[in-house]
């Protein structure tokens, strides 16, 4: 078992964060009950938040970003995982108060792992990675709402980003007809390649509007939030379920409860970070049921430790297409 290994540590200074490639040994890892030879990471919306430090999310410093890894288990102490087991972690603040998953080793408590199901490679895992995670929770929520896909349409926005890409694979795969919201009409053709019907402009969504729109679509999935989530609500048909998971645009919510009272739409919040063990288990095995692993590896760009610092600005300025996998042993 080597003892050094490279990692992206994240420091604070007077001028801001300074981000750096540094080698390290295990006594640099935080507490935990498992050490996890890391395969792989990724790259989502709150790691370029984290990166370049646009919101406080690194709550302790020096700290190792990354707020997903899959790999193996070298060690472990927790009588729920052995070494040798693949294992998978998203959120429980890793990468916010806790080491994470830009590094080639990880500890952690065997409490926030989940073991890979048979059908999803390391390097898939993290193809999924939170963003992916996350888009299956909100098709779970829809579902748990009555949406099923008699009952029309599924909205998605922010669809070519890393949950959008992944939730039209999955909505489409189940059989759901998807209406795609995207800012970036050259992507038309990848988001009817993952399964989209319909292509519309973000901006018929993103400004203010009205408490109550046609009904338009039976259930969303919202990683927008502000006048976009507003607006998907104003557009649902009665009954219908709204699911939010991200706040590109805004934390706000500038709306009016009409849609809720006049059509009994349910607004369901999906949180990735702390959701039970239960649920993450599900989430896992459905993704090994019914996500497309072909129309996965369409949506992901593979890339090394090294290029992760950059990717941190490209995602918040909506550069980024899709899943990124990041190779933390290249």
């Amino acid at each position: 078992m080597t003892d050094t290994f490279r990692a992206i540590r994240v420091s604070k200074a007077e001028t801001g964060q300074t981000t750096e490639i540094v080698n390290l040994t295990t006594a640099d890892l935080m507490d935990g009950d498992v050490t996890v030879a890391v395969d792989y990471s990724t790259v989502n919306y709150k790691d370029g938040l984290a990166l370049t430090g646009a919101a406080p999310i690194i709550r302790s410093f020096p700290l190792i970003p990354g707020i997903d890894f899959a790999g193996t288990v070298e060690s472990s102490t927790n009588a729920g995982f052995k070494a040798g087991d693949r294992v998978v972690l998203n959120g429980y603040g890793v990468g916010e108060g806790h080491n994470g998953g830009y590094a080639q080793k990880a500890r952690v408590k065997g409490d926030w792992l989940v073991k890979l199901p048979a059908g999803i490679s390391n390097a898939h895992a993290m193809a999924i990675g939170t963003a992916g995670y996350t888009a299956m929770l909100c098709v779970l929520g829809l579902e748990h709402g009555g949406v099923t896909p008699d009952k029309g349409d599924i909205l998605v926005t922010g669809a070519a980003g890393g949950v959008g890409s992944v939730a039209i694979a999955l909505l489409s795969k189940l059989g759901y007809r998807v209406i795609a919201s995207t800012g970036r009409a050259s992507e038309a053709d990848y988001l009817k390649g993952l399964g989209a019907s319909e292509i519309i402009d973000r901006n018929e969504l993103s400004a203010a509007g009205r408490p109550l729109n046609k009904e338009r679509w039976a259930g969303v999935v919202d990683a927008v939030g502000s006048h976009t989530l507003v607006n998907a609500i104003a557009g649902t048909r009665y009954g219908g379920t709204v699911t939010a998971c991200g706040l590109a645009q805004g934390m706000d919510l500038p709306g009016s409860v009409a849609p809720f009272i006049l059509r009994g739409i349910t607004l369901a919040g999906i949180d990735s970070v702390n959701a039970p063990m239960t649920k993450r288990v599900q989430a896992w095995s459905r993704l090994a049921q019914d996500l497309d692993l072909k129309k996965l590896d369409a949506m992901t760009t593979r890339v090394k430790l090294a290029d992760v610092p950059a990717l941190g600005a490209e995602i918040l300025a909506g550069k980024v297409r899709g899943r990124i996998v990041v190779d933390v042993n290249a």
